[in-house]
């Protein structure tokens, strides 16, 4: 605890080993800082997001593209600061936590970009949060390796990725670090850290801080966040300008305003990024109660295909290259297998899946593993070329209205018993690692993190609700999905053995997929008491 003239910081968190490193006085107060000037207008933003929920889950105010910011969509003459470097080709990015093996593995990947992930790839033990700025802080010094239990030894390489942190969202609070008893904002711990640390480092290597900003829901909370870069840059005395932010745009509302979002972080953006289960789940969230227009089908018939996403995908392109800005496409989830033909199945797959955003203007696009990079580059190689990026592409013949991007029912499709099973099994498996302290967990051959979670229990509290009807004609109930929750649960038991968390995992699908409400899992009372014990 250290007690300053006009706040106390208190860390609840053990600090051991190599963690007063990070968590040192100066890098406390830079962090209070920035807390105390923005926690009001965080509280307020996050306020408006529920009020905004609620008009729309109503239908008091439909949504749509906004008239008071029609100035700023039509003027064609801003855009975006320029490439900075280590960012003009992004042709391929891999992303992963950051323990020490991903950091190590995902800088010798191949990949260009590294997404070092605080958010939903990451379990936010204390440990984590803090062992993950540990290991950045070592990769950017070129000073971290790894042995493997069999004895291999593993260091960066000479042409490293570059790295782009992406902190967690605006609406959740790192409980081991308060300001006069209250918890800081997550967003401004793993930022203000990592920006603390290696800022300068950074710009001496050449590179930068890069960050991807998860969850904005809207123009307001990315200036926010370019109100926090300016602070930051001020009070360390790095150049105003030197950050670049990359924003996912995975909430629907978001996706009604990139041109604004961009615009507010004009001299700090690098580009948007199109999610998908987040976005998916952003729509089930705010148009649950809007009957079966709104009712999706089984989550593997979801694809980037479906009308819906592809308007999405091909407004943000435009929109990127519009203003100078990268696009980045979604993720490749495929996690290698033993048998050769799960993975020429599933190659296949991912090539078609890297083709089309190649072919769509994309500047690059994710993998969720190392085996996957060689696939997104060879396809992106054969678009780009010589070329590190495709902002000359500007599809113009895009033109995509408010109802293209809210054109649910075009994803046609079915839901299947099969489907509301796979979800419950891979909530239940997913929720499990998770609480065991692993965000990112390797379930049936794909790379699953939180956003899985949240698609999966949302989608079996929506079909509940609207009594959806299996293939056979079952109306989906509560009674029947508790059946299939107790079976499932039984599977996954059996698999997964002695010193798992599935009790705690069951409570909260209970909780966030069975109830009367659709919280998110991590408002849950499971959750709350992990997160608080956590060390």
């Amino acid at each position: 605890m250290v007690d300053r003239l006009n706040y106390r910081i208190e860390v609840t968190g053990e600090v051991d080993g190599r963690f007063a490193e990070i968590l040192t006085p100066a890098a406390l107060d830079f962090l209070a800082k920035l807390d105390n000037t923005f926690a009001g207008r965080r509280r307020e933003l996050l306020d408006a997001r529920r009020v905004r929920r609620e008009e729309l889950q109503s239908g008091e105010k439909p949504l749509g593209f906004l008239p008071e910011t029609r100035q700023v969509r039509d003027d064609e003459s801003w855009h975006v600061a320029p490439t900075a470097p280590g960012l003009e080709d992004r042709r391929v990015e891999i992303t992963g936590p950051t323990d020490r093996k991903m950091t190590v593995n995902a800088l010798n990947s191949g990949a260009k970009v590294w997404l070092a992930d605080f958010e939903d790839a990451t379990s936010p033990t204390w440990h984590n949060v803090i062992d993950g700025q540990l290991n950045l802080h070592d990769a950017i010094r070129r000073n971290i390796d790894f042995t493997t239990e069999a004895g291999k030894h593993y260091t960066i390489g000479d042409d490293p990725a570059t790295i782009v942190a992406r902190p967690r969202g605006w609406h959740l609070v790192e409980k081991h670090i308060r300001i006069d008893g209250r918890p800081v904002s997550a967003s401004l711990v793993d930022f203000g850290l990592y920006f603390f640390h290696n800022a300068r480092q950074l710009l001496a290597r050449g590179a930068g801080p890069y960050f991807y900003l998860p969850k904005l829901e809207n123009h307001l909370e990315a200036r926010l966040w370019n109100d926090v870069f300016l602070m930051a840059q001020r009070e360390l005395g790095i150049p105003r300008g030197s950050i670049r932010a990359t924003v996912l745009i995975e909430t629907i509302t978001a996706a009604f305003e990139m041109d604004e979002i961009l615009y507010e972080l004009r001299e700090h953006a690098a580009g948007l990024n199109a999610g998908r289960w987040d976005y998916i789940f952003s729509l089930i969230k705010n148009f649950a109660a809007h009957g079966a227009d709104f009712v999706l089908p089984d989550r593997a018939q979801v694809t980037m295909t479906v009308p819906f996403m592809r308007a999405y995908t091909e407004l943000l392109v435009r929109t990127c290259h519009k203003r100078g800005a990268h696009a980045i496409g979604g993720m490749a989830a495929f996690i290698p297998s033993k048998d050769p033909s799960v993975n020429e199945i599933a190659a296949e797959k991912v090539r078609a899946d890297k083709e089309r955003e190649a072919g769509d203007g994309f500047d690059g696009s994710w993998v969720a593993h190392p085996g996957l990079v060689p696939i997104c580059r060879e396809v992106f190689d054969g678009v780009l070329g010589g070329w590190p990026n495709q902002l000359g592409k500007l599809r113009e013949d895009v033109d995509v209205t408010a109802e293209d991007l809210l054109d649910v029912a075009s994803a046609g499709g079915e839901v299947t018993e099969a489907g509301v099973r796979a979800n419950i099994n891979v909530a239940l498996r997913y929720v499990d690692a998770w609480l065991r302290g692993t965000g990112a967990a390797a379930i049936h051959n794909l790379m699953e993190d939180a956003a899985t979670a949240e698609i999966a229990r949302c989608q079996v509290w929506q079909w509940i609700r609207n009594g959806t009807k299996l293939e056979d004609g079952t109306a989906l109930t509560l009674e029947l999905a508790t059946q299939y929750l107790d079976e499932e649960l039984a599977t996954v038991r059996t698999d997964l053995g002695e010193g798992n968390r599935l009790d705690d995992a069951r409570e909260i699908f209970t909780e966030t997929a069975l109830g009367e409400k659709l919280p998110s899992f991590l408002t849950t009372g499971a959750y709350a008491r992990y997160l608080t014990d956590a060390r």
